[in-house]
């Protein structure tokens, strides 16, 4: 096997020569399983339970019976033009529509392709002309261009609740379809980062999630009378295990408004409000629960948290069962967990848990860069086989390179083929894993995997961009953000601004970087390539270097660059968005979410602020304000006067 560039030397351990002997090798085995049946679960509860809830949207309860027959009459809509096997690509947010058309498409065989509420106008062009899509659904009005324009077939989903669209059509564009379609049997295909600059696309089979869906209502008990979250992101696939989840259990799927993805006061009240007892939400989403006493009066029995590194465990007064989850979308959703609640030993421990031992179904390999495994203990590549797996890309070199056949002297029963996930992990004893970074370029920022070359490959679609370069930065608690480093072509202006507002027509909100450098050249390495390390110190000093520049006097109107002239208040929001977008040239009069401010950096904003001054705003309060000027004059309203001497 070839040896990744990237991977870090990690000496080959001998199988069979008497220095590590079967038992302390890195391989661990998940329960036995046996892939079942997801619609056909679905359908089943529809005949036994008809009349139970299916979809609580606020007000308006949709039972098993009318999720039923309303995705027949989608499927019935699309059945002369959509055939199965057919990728069909859906821009829909988190809603009952998007349940009606997850099930509808399932019902006609074609593979769901969940592109969220409002994809990049040129990601959307690359992936329509790469992939054989045969139609997009949405609301015609925030569809791409080519879809806007072409034949438009409307579709009976629901216009009214949480995040519905103002209409939903079946949008058709022939002249912007491309050739790759999916393998025979997905159920659905989901979109990766890509190291081309164009994302890629992976395809997972009915039975890879019917096992992840087995373990799930096994692990937490989901069952009718039970609500299940629909909170995370319809980009990623993690909102696949909560919709079907909920429809295979006969529990009630319960959608999360928009804003409780961006304060975490908002998703708690969210959880009491809905009752909630299951719920699926990102890390990061979820640290700042962790860093306050747990909300009381919650009916929430599980919790499960993925996408990027937990940093603590949950304290002592976390009522719910917390469980550690790992899995790349190659490898179904979900391939590891680890399970914490209150009443363990270790809670409320200041140190990262593991990401915990093998589902039902899955083996757990971690090798050197040979493909061997490595001996318990020692460092290496995960590599992921089993019921799990994805069919595969739709690329199918990109799948070779990435999907292998295990040494040819390690004994793995019934797995024929192994994930490569490019992630550093260590197995202890007990065959559960400690996640140690990544062996390449990909990082996670706030949850979303992401490769570099990707957002660098955004910047140089712009003619004035000649070359970018993208780093990553960390504060002390671990967080990161994106930093681009752009060298003009000849002669060309390059605002920052600007840059920013071309490649997010591109990127997905988490891969938009917080700051811009405009350089001349960049650092080079003994090797002759770019020193990503050296281009991020520059950067981490440059930013400590502006920030510790005292203020010089100056009028109003140059409030953003000096904070001597600024009120308490404005300078407790502006020098808290400088250090969390690592920008220290926003001013006042910045808005916030033009400055690079996402929904992560908003809930950690609103966080500090109502730890310094007990004043709670809402993350629209701050979408809403024109600048952060506005916004801070809004907190000095809220304020409540302290008596006299206090």
């Amino acid at each position: 096997m070839t040896q990744s560039p990237t991977a870090p030397a990690i000496p080959a351990m001998p199988i069979g020569t008497g220095l590590v002997s079967e038992t302390a090798l890195s391989v661990a085995h998940g329960p036995s399983a046996e892939p079942t049946r997801v619609l056909a679960r679905f359908e089943d509860w529809a005949r036994r339970t008809p009349q139970a809830p299916a979809v609580i949207d606020r007000a308006q309860i949709w039972t098993y019976q009318d999720l039923d027959a309303a995705a027949a009459l989608v499927a019935a809509d699309l059945a002369d033009r959509v055939r199965p096997g057919d990728l069909v690509g859906v821009c829909l947010d988190r809603s009952t529509a998007l349940v009606v058309t997850a099930v509808a498409l399932a019902r006609l065989g074609a593979v769901y392709l969940p592109l969220g509420p409002r994809p990049g106008e040129r990601r959307i062009q690359a992936v329509t002309e790469d992939l054989d899509i045969a139609c997009l659904i949405g609301d015609p009005d925030v569809l791409p261009a080519e879809h806007r324009s072409g034949e438009h077939f409307p579709l009976l989903l629901p216009t009214d609740g949480v995040n519905a669209p103002a209409a939903a059509v079946a949008a058709f564009a022939d002249s912007v379809r491309g050739t790759r379609r999916a393998p025979e049997g997905a159920l659905y295909a989901v979109l990766t980062s890509g190291s081309t600059g164009r994302p890629k696309a992976v395809a997972v089979a009915e039975s890879s999630l019917s096992v992840a869906l087995d373990w799930y209502r096994a692990e937490t008990g989901l069952a009718p009378g039970d609500r299940q979250s629909l909170l995370i992101g319809v980009a990623f696939d993690p909102h696949l295990l909560e919709l079907w989840a909920a429809l295979t259990s006969g529990a009630a799927l319960v959608p999360a408004p928009d804003d409780t993805r961006w304060d975490s006061h908002v998703l708690t009240d969210w959880w009491r409000d809905t009752a909630l007892t299951h719920a699926v939400a990102a890390t990061p989403t979820v640290e700042p629960l962790l860093d306050r006493p747990w909300p009381q009066n919650l009916k929430l029995r599980h919790l499960v948290v993925g996408g990027d590194r937990m940093r603590r465990r949950p304290a002592a007064d976390v009522t719910a069962t917390v469980h550690n989850a790992y899995g790349p979308a190659e490898a179904t959703v979900v391939t590891t967990t680890h399970t914490m609640r209150g009443t363990d030993p270790e809670a409320g421990d200041q140190v990262p848990p593991p990401i915990g031992t093998a589902l039902p179904g899955v083996t757990l390999v971690v090798t050197d860069v040979e493909g061997r495994p490595v001996a318990r203990g020692q460092e290496g590549e995960l590599r992921v086989g089993g019921h799990c797996l994805a069919l595969g890309y739709l690329d199918p070199e990109l799948t070779a390179r990435r999907f292998t056949s295990p040494a040819s002297d390690l004994a793995l029963p019934s797995v024929d083929r192994l994930y490569r996930t490019g992630d550093r992990v260590r197995m202890n004893a007990d065959g559960s894993l400690d996640f140690l970074g990544r062996l390449d370029d990909q990082v996670k920022i706030s949850g979303v995997r992401i490769e570099p070359v990707e957002v660098e490959a955004a910047f140089e679609q712009d003619p004035r961009v000649r070359t970018a370069v993208v780093t990553v930065l960390r504060d002390s608690s671990g967080h990161g953000r994106l930093v681009a480093h752009v060298r003009p072509a000849d002669g060309a202006e390059c605002p920052a601004g600007d840059l920013l507002a071309a490649v997010r027509a591109w990127l997905p909100e988490q891969a938009v970087p917080t700051a811009v450098r405009i350089v001349d050249g960049f650092p080079l390495d003994a090797n002759g390539k770019v020193d990503r390390p050296a281009l991020a110190a520059q950067a981490q000093s440059e930013s400590e270097s502006q920030a510790a520049v005292p203020p010089r006097s100056t009028t109003t109107d140059d409030l953003a660059d000096d904070l001597a002239a600024a009120t308490a208040t404005e300078r407790l929001v502006l020098t808290t968005v400088r250090d969390l977008l690592g920008r220290p040239g926003t001013g006042l009069g910045d808005n916030f979410t033009d400055a690079g401010g996402t929904s992560m950096v908003a809930a950690r904003l609103l966080a500090t602020v109502e730890r310094e001054t007990g004043i709670r705003l809402r993350a629209p309060e701050l979408l809403r304000s024109t600048d952060l000027r506005a916004f801070s004059a809004l907190l000095d309203q809220r304020r409540t006067p302290r008596p006299e001497g206090a």
